[in-house]
């Protein structure tokens, strides 16, 4: 099992940047597929990105492809988001995820088993 906690949410104007983190806890930080989703109060949750197990396949959503990257330094067991070119349609509490047990479903949040309690990004226009 893994326990996972996100920080680097904040206000920020609209195209500046921001880094989010999620710090995992126990020593198999590399055995779990990555990713992060956002969500708006009264909408389904938006998969933003992903990462394989050894850093070296990323997976992004359409809104974000070219603005965002998805990073993890299995050494710190720490999974990273760097925002730039941010827009107020970004706001919204960010999710970091993981998967165990991978299937591909990569965009789908059934695919993941484990789940941070969420950090609030809002962006001002």
């Amino acid at each position: 099992q893994v326990q996972l906690v996100e920080s680097g949410g904040g206000l920020v104007q609209a195209g500046g940047s921001l880094q989010l983190s999620c710090a995992a806890s126990g020593r198999t930080f590399s055995r779990y597929f990555m990713g992060w989703f956002r969500q708006d109060p009264g909408k389904a949750r938006e998969f933003v990105a992903a990462v394989s197990r050894d850093g070296g396949s990323t997976y992004y959503g359409d809104s974000v492809e070219g603005r965002f990257t998805v990073s993890r330094d299995n050494a710190k067991n720490t999974l990273y988001l760097q925002m730039s070119s941010l827009k107020p349609e970004d706001t919204a509490v960010y999710y970091c995820a993981a998967d165990l047990l991978y299937t591909g479903r990569y965009y789908s949040p059934n695919e993941y088993a484990y789940w941070g309690q969420g950090t609030q990004v809002t962006v001002s226009s």
